[in-house]
């Protein structure tokens, strides 16, 4: 730094600045002098310096880092290495900031060190060289900033392989989350270009540098499948973000990072990583200094590491790519279970002594009874803003139930459903539709991303028709199988049962929805003409009846003793396409779900009766070892 350039920053001529420091400054406001000398030992100025470098040697290598902070193990390895090699080391932090930035480096200048390594704040920095070249002092430039000569790792190359490893498990649909302490244009080049190789479009939109409501968005729309970082605090972060958010890593997302050689791992969560040697790379980076400052003939090898998979805790195949799950559209409620000694008549009184309030509606029934029997479950539909909306987020995430398709909807109850049963299981139901009734075909577009990967989409008709409709034709649109429970529904459309490959009603219902005709079979047939594949009516203690083009055949039911049938239709439907996507046969699955329905009778509420699988088949075995 020479008087010139301290005059141009305090803002005066070179003869004020000389007064100054050669106290010849009576003439001169204190103001002036004040500010002077601020910048004089700011940039540590020295009148009449040389700026030539000292013959003799000082044993002193000077590190300016842009952000000491990021590169510990980096430092560590420099300043190990220049010990091992009679060195010391003075090291500054430019915080990021080019007038600090300038400051160190006139500071580590007049030192007179023997070479500077030296990571610039910006391109700009450069400009700063003179200040060290003007001394004759060997320096290197390193990381992104550094121009074309700068050493760096090949942060390209490890954003590339980052993401090639979520492309061997067959995702499309990477992010890359930003770190900004670290060489993200680089690490994004290497994951663009990834891209590139791989014929997978890139998408601006899915490079985040924070964790927001956008993201959010591409999570909940399943736009994303895998996220990459650069950072392993960010990755932590996210880790964390995800699963506040009630999704699982690696189920719903594949996640990887890089971590440097002394970043602290935590043992839990165990992130799938690539390891950096920020060590053994700034060992490298002062051996190679060395070097030049030594005029050795023989240089360090160039620094070279190779990179490896730590593990793969939370990497995994796309979710859609996974086995198939059961989507579930339906009525979400809250039952109130009141036991009475007789059914009521008209105009008569009846009391009750006991009751209970459960999670229902045969949404949540249905979708609850299927992640018993071990499936993945998905469940679409409408709650309300009140309380009962949170005791039923519990309940279904406590079961594993995905819940990303429910509705929150403001200003309106959550459905309730009030169920009289007497000392026979017989019941009566009353239902208060509440957020259910507003459950509509643009809830189910919104949601249609849900269905990718169903392999059964069980539907009922608690909801509106037009509902109803649209989920069909979005199943079908995605292959899924669509199994309806024609309840609280008089008619359904003919438009809408072209669309459903199972319907399972019981006798009353399908009275209902074929009035015209007389037999169950007459009726049976009435929907295989509308497009339906197979029709199953259930019989109560009678068991079922099922047709289909090829098939007419009753199934006798599984005696159990009962004391509620409310959700046996449920426990039945769900056990069925359960046992259908395990790869069973319709006459099997049938078998195996008039055992499940069974069960469910023999307890109060429908939630609590529903049968696990262990229990399921450990008690089939039992009695009919060649059904399983």
């Amino acid at each position: 730094m020479n008087i010139k350039e301290i005059a141009k920053l305090a803002g005066v001529s070179t003869s004020t600045v000389s007064k100054i420091v050669n106290q010849k400054d009576s003439s001169i406001s204190s103001e002036t002098r004040e500010r002077v000398l601020k910048i004089v030992k700011e940039y540590h100025y020295t009148p009449y310096a040389s700026v030539t470098s000292p013959s003799q040697k000082t044993w002193v290598i000077g590190v300016i880092l842009r952000s000491s902070t990021a590169f510990d193990a980096m430092l560590d390895g420099i300043v190990r290495t220049a010990q091992d090699n009679g060195y010391q080391i003075m090291v500054c932090n430019s915080c990021c900031n080019m007038d600090q930035e300038l400051k160190n480096i006139t500071a580590i200048c007049k030192n007179n060190p023997d070479g500077i390594l030296w990571e610039p704040v910006s391109a700009q920095s450069l400009d700063f060289a003179q200040h060290i070249v003007q001394r004759e002092i060997p320096y290197f430039t390193i990381g992104p900033n550094g121009g074309p000569d700068s050493y760096w790792l090949p942060y390209d190359t490890l954003g590339y392989s980052l993401t090639g490893e979520l492309v061997k498990l067959r995702h499309q649909n990477i992010a890359c989350l930003a770190a900004s302490e670290l060489p993200q244009d680089q690490f994004t080049s290497g994951y663009k270009r990834c891209l590139f190789d791989h014929h997978i479009s890139f998408d601006e939109g899915l490079i985040f540098s924070q964790l927001d409501e956008t993201l959010i968005y591409k999570l909940n729309s399943r736009q994303i499948s895998g996220v990459i970082t650069s950072n392993y605090d960010r990755a932590l972060e996210f880790y964390q973000f995800v699963r506040a958010l009630q999704y699982r890593i690696p189920e719903d997302f594949s996640l990887i990072a890089l971590r440097g050689d002394k970043t602290k791992v935590l043992s839990y969560p165990e992130i799938s990583t690539y390891t950096v040697d920020y060590t053994a790379f700034g060992a490298w980076l002062c051996l190679y200094l060395i070097a030049e400052i030594e005029k050795k003939e023989e240089k360090p090898k160039p620094f070279a590491q190779t990179f490896h998979l730590d593990n793969s805790t939370t990497i995994g195949i796309p979710f859609h790519l996974k086995a198939p799950k059961i989507t579930v559209v339906g009525s979400i409620n809250m039952d109130t279970y009141l036991n009475v000694s007789k059914l009521p008549d008209t105009g008569k009184t009846v009391s009750t002594s006991t009751s209970a309030v459960y999670p229902g509606g045969k949404g949540i029934n249905q979708a609850i009874g299927a992640a018993k029997l071990g499936q993945q479950v998905a469940l679409i539909g409408n709650v309300g803003s009140d309380i009962d909306s949170d005791h039923i987020y519990r309940t279904l995430n406590d079961y594993g139930v995905d819940t990303f398709g429910i509705k929150r909807c403001m200003n309106v109850n959550t459905g309730k459903a009030y169920i009289i049963v007497d000392p026979d299981g017989n019941s009566m139901i009353s239902i208060l539709a509440g957020a259910n009734d507003i459950f509509s075909p643009g809830d189910i577009k919104e949601k249609e991303h849900i269905f990718a990967n169903t392999g059964y989409c069980l539907i009922q008709s608690e909801v509106p028709l037009d509902t109803v409709y649209e989920a069909c034709v979005t199943a079908r649109r995605f292959h899924a199988k669509t199994i309806l429970k024609p309840s609280a529904r008089s008619r359904i459309p003919k438009e809408t049962l072209a669309q459903v490959n199972i319907i399972i009603p019981n006798e009353m219902e399908l009275g209902e929805l074929c009035p015209d005709r007389s037999t169950i079979k007459e009726r049976a047939d009435y929907l295989l003409e509308c497009g339906v594949e197979t029709v199953i009516v259930t019989l109560g203690e009678q068991g079922c009846y099922v047709k289909t083009q090829a098939i007419e055949k009753n199934f006798p039911a599984v005696r159990f003793t009962p004391i509620d049938t409310t959700g046996a239709s449920d426990a039945f439907i769900s056990a069925l396409a359960s046992y259908l996507l395990y790869g069973y046969s319709l006459e099997k699955s049938v078998r195996i779900a008039s055992y499940a329905a069974g069960f469910c009778i023999t307890r109060e509420g429908v939630v609590p009766s529903l049968i696990d699988k262990s229990s399921l088949e450990a008690y089939i075995r039992q009695r009919e070892k060649d059904l399983l």
